[in-house]
Parts: C-alpha cells; structure tokens; sequence
C-alpha cells in the first residue's frame, strides 16, 4: 500500500523536447524556459561528449551518446519542477547515424516509441547560421529540418514550430508551452 500512495503523490514531471537541426539555438532557448518555468533543462549530452573526442564520431560513439542522452535526463527527471526541459533528445542519435553511417543503431530504434516527450518545440532554420567547432552541415539546414519534419510525424509527436528571432522567438516557444499546459495535457 506504501508503493501505491508513493506513487500518486509523485508530482508529474511534463517534459518537453527542444529540438530543430543545428545552429537553430535550442540549448539558449532551453536554458531561457527553464529560467522562466523556474524548473532545470537536461543539456545536449552529446555535445560534451564530441568535445572531448580527437577523431570523427564512429558508430561506437553515436551508441554512447544515445545511453548518455538517455541516463542524463533520468537523472534529472525527479528535480523538475512539474517541467523538464530538454535540449534535444537522443533522436539526434538516430538522424546523425542515418546521414553518416545510413542506418540508425537498433536500440535508438526500439527506444523511440516508448520513451516520447509531452510536447516538442521545432525550433526553425531562420536563424544566422553560427560557426562552431562541433557542427558541420551549414549548407545541408532545409534537409535537416525536412528530416526533423519527417521524424517527428513518423513518431505522431505532439509539436509546435517555433520561428522568429530574438524576443518574439522567446515569445512563441513560451506562448507553445502555456498553450500546452493549459489544455489540460496529461503524461501518456
């Protein structure tokens, strides 16, 4: 009976996915709703890992990066506050693998379905285009963002495309998340 009452008194911890092909500023804007929704965002794992590596990634390192993506937001999942945000998820891991290595590891694969996110924000390509060490298609965005499209209508996912730049950019991701909240969505 203790394990059943535990259970409900467990706030629900909404959590929404950051996410859009590079350069489109999702680990500012995920730090920006964090600060606003008073909760904490999960960073993109990945993006520590590849700093630290001294070659391209290999098919090794996109599986890391997937369990790294994956262990970080589990941990971080009981300190939000009723929202965690998530700058991007490990469905990165399975767009870089099939556009560098043409298949996607399995486990992303069978992963994808279960482990889904209340509500994710597609950030768009109408941003300049920022020069960083770690990214790597500046000339490849409108694919990126057709592949984003497509994996995020394959998944059914409940998303929002967000545009603009600077405050109406903040703007829009918040009015998506309010929007969102106040329509009563439940975690499935």
């Amino acid at each position: 009976m203790q394990n059943s009452e535990s259970k409900k008194d467990t706030p629900v911890v909404l959590k929404i996915a950051v996410v859009g092909p590079e350069s489109t500023g999702k680990s500012t804007m995920s730090a920006y709703l964090a600060k606003h929704y008073n909760t904490i965002w999960v960073p993109e794992y990945a993006r520590g890992y590849c700093e630290k590596l001294t070659a391209p990634p290999t098919w090794q390192d996109e599986i890391n990066m997937f369990y790294g993506q994956i262990a970080l937001e589990d941990e971080l999942l009981p300190n939000g506050n009723h929202l965690l945000i998530c700058d991007t998820t490990f469905i990165t891991v399975k767009i870089w693998s099939d556009e560098i290595f043409g298949r996607s590891p399995q486990e992303v694969l069978e992963e994808m379905p279960k482990r889904t996110y209340d509500l994710y924000l597609l950030l768009n390509i109408d941003l300049p285009w920022e020069d960083d060490p770690l990214r790597d298609f500046p000339h490849k965005r409108e694919h990126f963002m057709d592949v984003w499209y497509r994996e995020l209508d394959a998944l059914k996912a409940n998303y929002v495309l967000i545009s603009g730049t600077g405050p109406e950019r903040y703007h829009l991701a918040i009015k998506a998340v309010d929007d969102f909240l106040k329509s009563g969505s439940k975690k499935n």
